[in-house]
């Protein structure tokens, strides 16, 4: 899962991005609200989540750019202001959840996850596509019964492409969601045609339906026919 931390308090950023790294999200960053607004305009993410104090301006700009881009990210806003006029403004401009600084990394964690849920999966820890079920907790993948052994990497892919069920996905865009804008940095996507095939085989030895549909000079798709 791909998330854009919005926050210029250095030590605070860094240990934020270190925990979520370390449960295996990709995590990207901005410090103010003009780079934030740009990486909004160029990439999609799972979650943002929003300081409202920012050297250049307001954290409300962001959430009425997300609104103005029709962009469909989970915003959890995170803040030291703490007076209700201010959190039923975010809510009313498009924050989906409120956390007051400080807070324990490990409650952050958690709203994230239920935030995730609740807007691709509505709201389920554990994911069914026909014969396979997927613990997003336990990070398990499970097929006709019996586990299959996935790379963290290709649960990630799975749940995007199932999330996106009968959705061309380009491998610029499947490339961003696992790598981040790390990705702009490589010459080539070939990786992501690896993870795709890797995929399809452990689906296939686990005796699954062939879900995975190449799209000629357009990307991978879902397929639930």
């Amino acid at each position: 899962m791909k998330l854009l931390l919005i926050e210029d308090e250095l030590e605070l950023a860094n240990s934020i991005e270190s925990y979520l790294k370390g449960n295996n999200f990709v995590c990207e960053r901005a410090m103010d609200t003009n780079s934030a607004i740009e990486k909004l305009s160029s990439y999609d993410y799972d979650c943002v989540l929003l300081d409202l104090m920012l050297p250049d301006g307001s954290g409300f700009e962001i959430l009425n750019e997300i609104k103005k881009q029709n962009k469909s990210e989970g915003v959890i806003i995170i803040s030291a202001k703490e007076t209700l006029e201010t959190k039923i403004e975010g809510l009313q401009l498009g924050a989906d959840d409120y956390l007051t600084k400080p807070f324990h990394l490990s409650e952050l964690l958690v709203r994230i996850q239920a935030l995730i849920r609740r807007k691709n999966f509505n709201g389920n820890n554990v994911i069914t596509f026909n014969e396979i079920e997927i613990n997003t907790l336990s990070k398990t993948v499970f097929a006709n019964g019996k586990k299959i052994d996935l790379t963290k990497k290709e649960i990630d892919l799975l749940l995007y492409l199932i999330g996106n069920t009968n959705r061309v996905l380009s491998k610029s865009a499947i490339a961003e969601h696992l790598s981040g804008d790390m990705a702009d940095m490589l010459d080539n996507h070939d990786f992501v045609y690896a993870h795709i095939k890797n995929l399809k085989n452990k689906l296939k030895e686990a005796v699954c339906e062939d879900y995975i549909k190449t799209i000629y000079g357009l990307g991978y798709k879902w397929q639930n026919d």
